[in-house]
């Protein structure tokens, strides 16, 4: 139920920012929008507004937003000013993209709260942030709030030195520690065994966490965001031309990964959907026939060449790619279900 409930709330969030792009786009250029739906198949529940019914539909998958323009059977006649297909390819190509960066800027702006509340592990300090049961550390009575500044007669700086001298001393014998608590040394000997499971010694500690400020968290944030993209990307490159096994994700995994994610916390719970935003808004700009990316693709070929791709050519290439992409959704999601099957 928790894995359920996690995922509505993270493809509810995500398809109504990715839609609400795509409808403040149309409408700041001009285009009338029939309507702003969420969930595929059969309408549950619709509302007539002024000019856009906004309705719910039977499965919380998607969603979309109908365009007057855009070639939809049983469409109501729309002057060309009003129509998406009347408008420039450039305001079209906004309207396509507007849907993917609202997913990335939302994001970014929830790696910008995550750096500000929950914060990043301190590696530039020796600094306890966390003390694990049953370790050297705990029988040693090192405390959360520790700096461990030296061991074995040797100062260390930062956590990444600290760790290399354990590893370092610890086969040797017993360790010195020298631990700085409010101001206080104090001096510490400890054994330190190798840990069967990491086949290191463990002296049972794990960074404190460090918050940043508004200004930091903004630009630390565009960073964080930019290398996780790259990494993604990265990922989609070696999937296409199978250099490295990538494992893909549908539905089911996902709903799987939001509900372990809220059962971690709430920090937890908005770094996934973070993720999942900076995943769909780059997976939507891919050059693939039925997403956005695939629709920009004509929009930039109708700058290039000066005339439109008809318009029964690309509808027949959109559909080829949705019924590609539903088989494999179809695919991954059978073999989610056999890996949760397996556990």
């Amino acid at each position: 139920m928790t894995s359920l409930l996690a995922f509505l709330v993270v493809i509810g969030i995500s398809v109504v920012i990715h839609e609400s792009g795509h409808f403040l786009a149309a409408r700041a250029c001009g285009v009338r929008v029939d309507e702003f739906a969420f969930g595929m198949g059969p309408a549950v529940l619709s509302r007539q507004g002024k000019e856009t019914r906004w309705s719910l539909r039977l499965f919380p998958l998607g969603g979309f937003v109908r365009l007057a323009g855009m070639g939809e059977p049983g469409e109501t006649p729309c002057p060309p000013e009003r129509s998406f297909g009347g408008k420039t390819a450039g305001q079209r190509f906004v309207i396509l993209a507007a849907g993917s960066a609202f997913n990335l800027l939302l994001a970014w702006i929830l790696t910008v709260l995550l750096l500000m509340g929950y914060g990043i592990l301190d590696l530039q300090t020796p600094r306890v942030g966390e003390v694990m049961a049953g370790y050297p550390a705990q029988q040693a009575g090192i405390e959360p709030g520790d700096r461990i500044v030296g061991i074995n007669n040797r100062k260390v700086e930062d956590w990444k030195a600290m760790a290399s001298a354990i590893r370092r001393e610890a086969p040797k014998g017993p360790v010195h520690l020298e631990v700085e608590r409010e101001g206080v040394l104090r001096f510490l000997t400890v054994e330190i065994p190798t840990d069967p499971k990491e086949k290191a010694p463990l002296l049972g500690v794990r960074p404190a966490r460090r918050t940043m400020g508004l200004l930091e968290a903004t630009t630390q944030g565009w960073g964080y965001s930019w290398r996780m993209g790259m990494e993604i990307l990265s990922g989609i490159w070696r999937w296409v031309f199978r250099t490295q096994k990538v494992d893909l994700t549908g539905p089911v995994g996902i709903a799987s990964m939001a509900g372990e994610a809220a059962r971690q916390g709430f920090w937890e719970f908005l770094s996934f959907l973070a993720i999942l935003n900076l995943h769909l808004g780059l997976l939507n700009l891919l050059p693939f026939p039925a997403l956005d990316g695939g629709r920009l693709v004509f929009v930039g070929l109708e700058a290039v060449l000066r005339r439109k791709v008809p318009e029964r050519y690309e509808n027949y290439i959109h559909y080829a790619g949705f019924v590609l992409l539903l088989t494999m959704i179809l695919f991954v999601t059978w073999k989610d279900v056999s890996r949760l099957l397996q556990h």
